[in-house]
């Protein structure tokens, strides 16, 4: 005779267990990414050229940026003809040339808004979408109600993460002042900088 319980889990680890379950399906509404402090990446020889404007310094008074004027920086970006470079240009350079790619573009958008007072904002590195062949550098920025994608190459405003499809925007690294940072998988939950 085979004897079945009715209650093969003590009722501790069932509630354990209905807790991991709802905290899992609760992770992907955030949708931004883990961002891990990262002594190196692969990068790093690249970036070198742009580390001034990494650390562009923030000024002292502090000062809310509105997305209208940070819109109307990504629609002059935008309008910067696209032509890939292999080197990354400083926004000195990019002001004047006629061309410019994704990377030059967000350095440029990243170094306007530190010098008007944005604090948590990251240039990131990653792909586009997840099929695509190249990578893709964009401006993450967070403020006290959203966090934004500002992708000068591609869009002509900002857009909220949370508005973005789950396949949009893999980030690999992220970059802010001298920190770097590597993202864990697809935009998972958020670590605020």
């Amino acid at each position: 005779m085979v004897i079945v319980s009715i209650a093969p889990f003590a009722p501790r680890r069932i509630l354990v267990l209905a807790a991991a379950f709802f905290a899992l399906s609760v992770a992907n509404c955030f949708a931004n990414s883990l961002l891990f402090s990262a002594k190196r990446t692969p990068f790093d020889h690249q970036m070198a050229r742009i580390q001034p404007m990494l650390s562009t310094p923030v000024p002292s008074r502090h000062r809310d940026l509105s997305l209208l004027l940070v819109n109307h920086w990504i629609g002059q970006l935008r309008a910067i003809p696209y032509r890939y470079c292999v080197e990354w240009k400083t926004p000195s350079e990019l002001a004047h040339e006629p061309t410019g790619d994704c990377k030059g573009k967000a350095v440029a958008l990243y170094q306007r808004m530190r010098e008007n007072g944005a604090r948590d904002v990251r240039l990131v590195i990653g792909r586009r979408a997840p099929t695509s062949r190249s990578t893709h550098a964009w401006v993450e920025w967070t403020t006290e109600s959203a966090t934004y994608i500002l992708d000068p190459t591609i869009n002509w405003a900002a857009q909220r993460v949370n508005e973005i499809a789950d396949n949009s925007y893999v980030p690999y690294y992220a970059y802010t002042g001298n920190r770097r940072y590597r993202a864990a998988a697809a935009r998972s939950l958020y670590a605020r900088l």
